[in-house]
């Protein structure tokens, strides 16, 4: 016999469909909500859910600036090996940063952050991909935050 939401939902234990089951332990917990059955919601887990959350939408920021940086650094101070493979990276994760602000403006307070946390790991790795000295690469970011995702700045264009 095939159980559909509505018998998940009368589960008394959804901390057990929780470590089991996780996309039907969202569907039990949405329904849950909106059938107000706030004693059989699986608080711990939905608190600590919507925790994790807020945490992965910084990380992507973080994630996502990593790259957009990496490239820009590579393109700028390796211009004789620009290729639109790296143009589509720094487009594409343009976008996904933009897309996360247009999903949660209050992102943008974190951009600054994000960059103090994301530039010393680009450098890094545009040093280690390009086979470049540390060095070369600025210590301080020499973009700005409205630069980096401005889809008409790339450096070293003139």
């Amino acid at each position: 016999m095939r159980q559909t939401l509505a018998d998940y939902a009368k589960i008394q234990d959804t901390n057990n469909l929780y470590e089991q089951d996780y996309l039907q332990w969202v569907a039990v917990t949405l329904q849950q909500l909106r059938d107000r059955n706030y004693e059989k919601v699986d608080w711990e887990n939905l608190l600590e859910e919507i925790e994790d959350m807020g945490k992965r939408e910084r990380q992507a920021i973080r994630s996502n600036l990593v790259i957009v940086l990496l490239h820009l650094l590579k393109w700028q101070f390796q211009p004789e090996h620009r290729t639109g493979s790296w143009a589509g990276s720094i487009t594409e994760h343009r976008t996904r940063i933009l897309n996360n602000l247009v999903d949660s403006p209050s992102l943008k307070n974190y951009l600054q952050t994000a960059l103090e946390w994301a530039y010393p790991r680009a450098r890094q790795q545009a040093s280690d991909e390009t086979g470049l000295m540390l060095p070369i690469f600025p210590e301080e970011c020499p973009y700005l935050v409205e630069e980096i995702l401005d889809d008409k700045f790339w450096p070293g264009n003139q």
